[in-house]
């Protein structure tokens, strides 16, 4: 790991200590980059700095624009989600030039949060299978309780439709999929 990897990674992950959420015993902010930056090593060992960095700082900061603050619906939550890549890739790109990146790393960065060229660039598709999987292992069980099935089976097929063909492979291969979930992972 270089020098300035490193550094970014630590700024970022200071950041995200910051959260008040400690509902896991940790900052859930802090605990939601590490998890990225592990399921990205695991799927890509040799991943390039730029898509670690946004890997792990995917969220950074995430509490301080709550989905409260926007309109009820879809169209609130669309703004809010816009919001929030922007702001992540604004912060992101910050601390990559404090920590010696060029405008062009951060600039890069910056796409991959704002979710630029998902289905066409393969880093920022491999940053969307990354989010997928992490939403998936750790926090769709959470997420699925207490919801109507209906519902749980359109959000499987939204995270799926997201994800690359080789994400969906890996997903039917690594998770134990309830028979009604399978099929929007082509199970």
């Amino acid at each position: 790991m270089t020098d300035r990897l490193a550094r970014a990674l630590a700024a970022v992950d200071e950041a995200n200590a910051q959260d008040p959420d400690r509902s896991e015993g940790a900052p859930a902010a802090l605990l939601y980059g590490q998890r990225m930056s592990a399921e990205l090593a695991r799927l890509c060992p040799d991943a390039s700095e730029p898509l670690q960095i946004a890997a792990r700082g995917q969220h950074i900061e995430r509490w301080r624009m709550p989905r409260t603050s926007y309109p009820e619906g879809r169209d609130g939550y669309l703004a809010w989600r816009r919001a929030q890549a922007a702001f992540h890739a604004e912060r992101v790109g910050a601390i990559m030039a404090q920590a010696g990146y060029g405008a062009e790393d951060c600039a890069r960065v910056g796409r991959m949060l704002r979710k630029e060229g998902l289905k066409r660039d393969p880093e920022v598709q491999l940053l969307e299978d990354v989010i997928c999987l992490v939403f998936l292992r750790w926090y769709f069980a959470d997420f699925a309780a207490g919801r109507a099935q209906e519902q749980v089976l359109g959000i499987a097929t939204k995270t799926a439709r997201k994800m690359s063909a080789a994400g969906r492979a890996r997903v039917r291969e690594e998770f134990d999929l309830p028979p009604e979930l399978a099929p929007a992972f082509g199970g």
